[in-house]
Formats: C-alpha cells, sequence, structure tokens
C-alpha cells in the first residue's frame, strides 16, 4: 500500500527524523494560513501517489502567503497521471546546500534488508543505478539486530559526508531503519535528504511504500489508504477479503486458492485464452463472499465467459455453488460460465446448479478449453454483428 508524502513524513519524524515544518491542505484559504504560520515563504507540494509531481507543475515555491494561495489556487483539482490532487502539503521552504539519497527495501535475494544512500540525491534512484551505479552505496541490515553504528559510519564516510554531520546522519538512518522495521515497511525513502545552507540535515521528501499482508496489525497506517487507487472493484474486493489483480482478458476466473488461480491463467493462456482478472476466494469462502466475487468479474465490462475453477477441500462445493446462484439472481449476468466443481459436497455442488444454464467440466484443461472457445465464439459473433 502507498502513503503520501506527507504521511510518510510523520511517520518518519516520530522516529526521530527531521523534517520541515509544515501543513495539509485541501483549499487555496488553507494554504494561505498555513503559509502565513510558516512566515510566508513555503513549498507547495501536491499530494498524489504517482512520480514526476514537479514536472508536471504540482510542485511550486511561494514567497508569500499569497502566492500560495494561489498556487495551491492552481494545483488543487490538476490531474496528474490520472489522478486527481486532493491535497497540497505547504512546507517551509529550506535552503539546499545538498542533496543525499536515502532509502531501505528488500533484497529478495539476500533475504534481507538493504540500506542505500548515495550523494546524488533529488533524482530518481533508478537512473543513477542504470547511468552511474558505482555512486549507490549498499548495506544489508541483519533484521535480527537492526542497523549498527559502524554501518552508519562507514555509509557516511563513503557519500563524503561532512564528519560534523555524520552524528546527524545517524540519528536519521537509524530513525528511517525504525520507521520502516516498524511500520512493515517494503520501501522507505528520503529523497532528498538535504544538507542546509545552515550545514544541518533535513529530510524534505518522503516516500513509503507497506506491506499488504502485515496491515491487519498497522491500523493507523491502514486508514491512511488512498482510495483513488483503487478501482470499484479492486475496494469490494478487499472489504470481502478477496485477493483480486484486474487484468485485460476476456476470461473472467473465479477460483479457490492462489497457487490453483495462477494454475488456471496459465491453462487458459495455454490453450489461447487470456485472462480478465486473478481472482481467489479463498479456502473456507462462504456464499456471500462468493456472491461478492462473481459481482465483482461481472463488473468487468470486458469479460465474455466466466470460468469457475473450484477445488473443494476447505471450501465446500455447496457452499460454492450456493454463492453462484446467489450472484446469478442478483446481478443477472448475460455472459456464459464454465464450472469446473471437484472435491468436498462436489455432488451437491452440482446438483444445485444442474438446472441452471451452465457448461460443465470434469478436467481443469476441458475447463480452460470450453472457456476459450466460448469467448472466442462471442467475440466473433460481435464482429459479425
Amino acid at each position: 500500500m502507498k502513503i503520501h508524502e506527507y504521511q510518510s513524513k510523520r511517520i518518519f519524524e516520530k522516529y526521530g527524523v527531521p523534517i520541515p515544518s509544515g501543513g495539509v491542505a485541501v483549499s487555496a484559504k488553507e494554504a494561505y494560513n498555513i503559509a502565513t504560520d510558516l512566515g510566508g515563504k513555503v513549498i507547495v507540494k501536491s499530494q498524489v501517489l504517482v512520480g514526476g509531481r514537479g514536472k508536471a507543475g504540482g510542485v511550486k515555491l511561494a514567497n508569500t502567503p499569497e502566492e500560495a494561495e494561489k498556487h495551491a489556487s492552481d494545483i488543487l483539482g490538476m490531474d496528474i497521471k490520472g489522478l486527481t490532487v486532493r491535497k497540497v502539503l505547504i512546507d517551509e521552504a529550506s535552503n539546499i546546500a545538498n542533496e543525499i539519497y536515502l532509502g531501505i527495501t528488500n533484497d529478495r535475494e539476500k533475504k534481507m534488508p538493504v540500506m542505500m544512500v548515495s550523494a546524488e540525491g533529488g533524482v530518481e534512484i533508478e537512473e543513477v543505478a542504470r547511468v552511474t551505479p558505482e555512486k549507490i552505496i549498499k548495506v544489508h541490515i541483519n533484521p535480527l539486530l537492526g542497523l549498527q553504528g559502524y554501518q552508519m559510519r562507514d555509509i557516511a564516510a563513503s557519500i563524503e559526508l561532512p564528519r560534523k554531520n555524520w552524528k546527524e546522519f545517524g540519528v536519521i538512518a537509524s530513525g528511517l531503519w525504525k520507521a520502516y522495521n516498524g511500520s512493515d515497511a517494503t520501501l522507505a525513502e528520503i529523497n532528498p535528504l538535504i544538507i542546509t545552507a545552515e550545514e544541518t540535515l533535513l529530510a524534505v521528501d518522503g516516500k513509503m511504500l507497506i506491506d499488504d499482508s502485515a496491515l491487519f496489525r498497522q491500523k493507523d497506517i491502514a486508514e491512511m489508504r488512498d482510495l483513488d487507487l483503487e478501482t470499484e472493484s479492486e475496494i469490494v474486493a478487499r472489504e470481502n477479503d478477496l485477493a483480486y489483480i484486474q487484468l485485460d482478458g476476456e476470461i473472467g476466473c473465479m477460483v479457490n486458492g492462489a497457487g490453483l488461480a495462477m494454475t488456471t491463467m496459465d491453462i487458459v493462456t495455454l490453450f489461447g485464452g487470456t485472462a480478465a482478472n486473478f481472482l481467489d476466494i479463498g479456502g473456507g469462502a462462504n456464499a456471500e463472499k462468493v456472491s461478492a466475487a462473481f459481482r465483482i468479474i461481472l463488473s468487468d465490462p470486458n469479460v465474455k465467459v466466466v470460468l469457475i475453477n473450484i477445488f473443494g477441500g476447505i471450501t465446500r462445493g455447496d457452499e460454492v455453488a450456493k454463492g453462484i446462484l446467489e450472484a446469478i439472481e442478483e446481478v443477472k449476468p448475460e455472459v456464459p460460465m464454465v464450472v469446473r466443481l471437484v472435491g468436498t459436497n462436489a455432488e451437491e455442488g452440482r446438483a444445485l446448479l444442474a438446472d441452471a444454464d451452465m457448461i460443465t467440466a470434469e478436467t481443469l484443461a476441458e475447463a480452460a478449453q470450453k472457456a476459450v472457445a466460448v469467448a472466442t465464439k462471442t467475440v466473433a459473433t460481435a464482429k459479425e454483428a
């Protein structure tokens, strides 16, 4: 889950990372008031969860509260890469002498977090890694021991940070690690961490990505979710505890179990079809959850046929069948369905579906072939019409 810059920086501050004084405004008048409180010279920054805000005109310097009000008025409501700016961050302007990149993410190959630091701050770290990878210092962190003092000193020396800033840098690096670890983040980034004209360090920008699987123990952070990033189907899926990812194919897939769902998508592809989604209803899905999953799939106008592949281990076949029938009654789908239902109470489930106009299959390969054939026929019919 992505969170906004102002949210990330507030988390950093909680762990001792110095950030500029500022506030969040949802109107130009609020921006004026915040800028007045900060003394006038401020940065007005759009709060949207995409990069390139500055290039899009979403970050502007204001020398007076009146300018801040004008900039906020221009930025609020702006469309940046498909997202509407609903808030602006008003931060006290800083005198920048130098910029540093400081971030932590997961190194899956090493199976531990890695801190990355570069004296080339203020630009995209991906570009630095591509053009001058030698300018990025990487230090792996043992998650049981945490970031060590000698590691912070080694980093400071490697980027030729003035020695008088080493202690302050250590506090910031340690705070960033604590924020990363304490928030169950997969990325915590300060870009840039600046050296001010007054020779102090300040985190003027921040970014965090939080592990979705850990949100159950990060309730405060979970409440920060920006729904603008999600489709209506994704919101409904999350509310019903369904694992759902929308794709651009035409065969809707409803499967129980992530591994079986991926296998289903692979076999659909093998036989020449394209999956419209990844959707895992889970191991113990009841009729209500199955009904919600069905409604989500059918809300996609690209879906030409629904492939239902259920292996009844924990999930009971009769419960799945009830969910399908409930969804049919509520949504009244106009697309055909192919059902492969095996396992616990499968016979009962098939009996419930016997009177419904559905295509059945005994094996996954057979189900995938039938779904692809139906989708192909539907597309051909639509083109002829």
